[in-house]
């Protein structure tokens, strides 16, 4: 399988996975592994720092997508592809239906931000 390929296929995996972690029949562990591998994605901070030129995208393009096929690999199969259907309408021209569920992570950030200011500027 090409790589372009696989990334498309990442577009209905990706919210698949998000839909199997609301099903029961997912096992904890797996959440407890989604939840790990959402906040490393979503972290400033990475194993190889971004500034090193080449090395440091290395672990987003490789950790990220094998922590996802790792999650993949443990939900139940039977699980995974009712959800993968599922999610196959979730995405329209290239882009998330329901962009608004970035809302709360785009708030953590502006929270950060402001603190980061406030500490730096009208601290005494």
């Amino acid at each position: 399988m090409k790589l372009s390929e696989k990334a498309a296929e990442l577009k209905t995996d990706i919210p698949a996975v998000f839909l199997c972690l609301k099903d029961r029949e997912t096992p904890f562990a797996v959440k407890r592994l989604a939840g790990i591998t959402i906040g490393y994605a979503l972290s400033p901070i990475d194993l190889i720092p971004d500034c090193i030129p080449v090395l440091g995208y290395l672990d987003d393009i490789i950790i990220i997508p094998a922590l996802i096929a790792l999650i993949i690999k443990m939900i139940p199969k039977e699980t995974f592809e009712k959800y993968r259907k599922a999610s196959r309408g979730m995405w329209q021209d290239g882009r998330p239906r329901h962009w608004y569920y970035a809302i709360p992570i785009v708030m953590i950030w502006i929270l950060i931000l402001w603190l980061i200011v406030k500490a730096a500027f009208f601290s005494a």
